[in-house]
This record gives structure tokens, sequence and C-alpha cells, in this order.
């Protein structure tokens, strides 16, 4: 039966029934591709991995031998105890506010936060803005590249500024000019402050760094100051303009209880101008105060390295399995376009008469 099918073919067609019966393993190949082939792809291209890893690294390690270091100071704040102020004007609306809206007054509710109001007015432009134009902090902001270590001092990126002539030479297109504007300013020293409080027990921690550490002692002794400082002075502009206005009102009513009321509140609006007088740490007082650190905080060196390395191992990776598929599938684009000879060369053999 079989040779009787096998009459009524072709050679091309015997040969490829003979090919299918006798050696079944001809089939279509898998496109999947497997650990194995993944495996010796890398393998094969290990010299190429190594080189690349190696150029990574050492590039990794001259970035990181070339940046400079940067030192954090920092300082650790409390709430300054609530006395006199908001507080003693809130318990006096609550005694006598009834009697103070008879004559048209209003006294205002509950006191305000000191603590979060310093330090959002800390964090606020006007406030840093005043504070660098106050200190002069342009330059040693903006301009330095290094800090040096033997000398103790700064070191400027002279293209963009000149030390010893104090003039800018940034190359900014307008409307900006080689000085810099407050805001730019503002915003740079805003990336190198950092405010933290503690939830648990409301301590705050306040830190700036910069390239030298003496500097960021001193800034942040200075931020400390200025900020009790300008909540000191508000305070008593605040409680001064209160003595104004009640001093009117009382010379306008004539009814007995409300003029006791009015000099109390007076009295209470001048023992608020003393103590801001006389206390230096108005609203923050320093538990910690800031000291020259003596060990950077960055770069971290080691960890640049690391990743510098792991990515041009990846990167080589990637390389090599890319090369070694593209040239699979060169070869196998090649292969598939040069006829197949057998079947060439093979005449048609003659239907066998019955």
């Amino acid at each position: 039966m079989k040779n009787h099918k096998l009459q009524g073919s072709t050679s091309a067609e015997v040969d490829a029934m003979n090919s299918k019966e006798f050696y079944p393993h001809h089939l279509p190949e898998d496109d999947e591709i497997d650990l194995a082939e993944l495996w010796h792809a890398i393998w094969s291209g290990k010299l190429l991995i190594i080189a690349i890893s190696g150029l990574f690294a050492i590039a990794s390690i001259i970035y990181a031998i070339n940046q400079p270091n940067i030192y954090q100071a920092t300082t650790l704040l409390a709430p300054a105890s609530e006395q006199g102020g908001a507080g003693g004007l809130a318990k006096m609306a609550g005694q006598f506010g009834g009697l103070a809206s008879l004559a048209g007054i209003n006294l205002g509710g509950g006191g305000t936060d000191k603590t979060g109001l310093a330090l959002e007015v800390l964090k606020s432009r006007v406030f840093l803005e005043k504070f660098i134009n106050k200190h002069q902090l342009f330059a040693p902001l903006m301009a330095v590249k290094s800090w040096d270590v033997n000398t103790n001092k700064l070191i400027f990126n002279e293209k963009i500024y000149n030390s010893t002539t104090n003039t800018w030479l940034r190359d900014v297109k307008a409307p900006k000019k080689p000085e810099p504007s407050s805001w730019q300013a503002y915003k740079a020293f805003r990336a190198i402050l950092s405010v933290t409080t503690n939830k648990e027990n409301g301590l705050i921690t306040v830190a700036i760094e910069h390239y030298s550490p003496e500097i960021a002692k001193q800034w942040l002794l200075w931020l400390v100051s200025d900020i009790n400082a300008t909540m000191r002075d508000q305070d008593k502009a605040e409680a001064q303009r209160s003595i104004d206005y009640l001093t009117a009102k009382l010379q306008e009513t004539q009814l007995a209880d409300m003029q006791t009321v009015f000099y109390q509140l007076i009295e209470q609006q001048t023992k608020t101008i003393m103590l801001a007088e006389v206390s230096q740490e108005y609203v923050l007082k320093t538990i910690d105060p800031a000291n020259t650190p003596e060990e950077r905080v960055k770069p971290k060196r080691s960890l640049i390295v690391v990743l510098g390395t792991m990515l041009g191992g990846i990167f080589s990776v990637l390389v090599v399995l890319v090369r070694y598929f593209f040239n699979k599938g060169r070869a196998k684009v090649l292969t598939s376009s040069i006829p197949d000879s057998s079947v060439c060369t093979q005449t048609p053999v003659k239907t066998m008469s019955k």
C-alpha cells in the first residue's frame, strides 16, 4: 500500500515524505529564547563586558574623586515657653470679651502657634531674601566650587565670579544679569536648608549644607538669631499698635468697667514688649547649638563607584546580547536566501503507467 502511494508521486514529494517519516526531528525551530542560549551569548562576550564595566568603574572613580566635600551643620531647637503676647490677650478676651463687645471692640479669639509660625517665616522667601542681603551671602552661596581645608578658604569659580574685583562674570541671557537675583539666591539657599520637626516631642532640627564647615555653622547661628529677632520685632510692633489702639479707646469711654478692661489689656501688652526686650531666644530656644562638622555628608564616593560599575555591567550585557541576536538574525536571513541545491538539481520523474 505504501509502495502504491509512492508510485504516483514525484521524487521531491518522495524525499519529503521520507524525511518526515524517518527523520521526525526535522521540525520548525522554536523561536523562544532559553536561558542556556542567553548564558552562552553572555559568556561569549565576557571580554567586552569586562572591558566596558572597567571603563565605567574607572570613570566613576574619577568622577567621585573630583567631587568636592559638602559638610552639614545642625542645631536642635525647642519651642520657647508661651508667655504674654497673644496668649495673654486671648486670656483677657475670654474674661472681658462681653464687656468689650458692648463698646464695639473685638479682642480676638484664641492664641496662635508661634513656633509653627516662626518655622514658616524661616522658610519664607521674604525672610531668606532679607537674610541673604543682610549678611552678603551671594558670592559664598552661588559662586563657590570647593573649600581648601589647609588654608580654610573658599575657592570660587572664576568663570562666574572674580573674587579679586568682586564682580560677577556669569554668561546668562537677557533678562537675567550676571549678578544673581534675590529669587535665584533664595532658591539656592532653600536647596541647602532643611527644617524637620519631631512629631513626638516637638523638637526642631535645622541643618545647613555647605562646602565649608565653618560657614555652615556660622550661617546656622545667624539664622536662629535672626528668626528670633524677627518674631520678637513683630510681636513688639503688634503690641505697640495694640497699646495705641487701647489708649485711644480708653479716652473715648466713660464706663468704669470698660476702663478697667482697657487698663488691664494695656498692662498685658506692655508686659509683652518688656518680655520681648529681654528675651534673646524669643520663640526658638537652642537645645544643642550648631558646631563645626568634621565629617562630610556628601558625596558618597563608594556608592557612586558601585552604582557606576553596576551601570557599566548592565550596559555591557545589553550590548553583548543585542549584538549576538542581531548577528544570529542576520545569519538566518542569509541562510534562508540560499536555494536548496538538492531540490534544484533534481529532475522530474515520469509517472509510471499502470
